[in-house]
């Protein structure tokens, strides 16, 4: 038997600003560039020996959760697998 557990990640080339401090009137810009790419990283770790597998993926839905859970099995092929998820509504 094979224990993942499974989580995805967003990494973004531009940081959102939700608050800062700053002295009155001395408010800092925060420049953009215009180009806001991004990437999902879908990702398991094996709790027996910390083998750790990740893919890469443009979107995050469904059908990008179901086509990483192919890659899976294939990496897994013929073994028995049990993988904590949370509660993300791609699940």
């Amino acid at each position: 038997m094979i224990m993942l557990y499974e989580d995805e990640s967003h990494i973004r080339s531009y940081q959102a600003l939700h608050s800062t401090w700053a002295e009155t009137g001395k408010q800092r810009q925060i420049p953009t560039y215009g180009h806001h790419a991004h990437v999902t990283l879908f990702g398991t770790v094996n709790a027996d020996d910390g083998d750790f597998f990740c893919l890469p993926s443009e979107t995050c839905d469904a059908q990008a959760f179901l086509d990483f859970l192919t890659h899976v099995l294939e990496r897994y092929r013929d073994k028995f697998i049990v993988m904590v998820l949370d509660n993300a509504r791609i699940h």
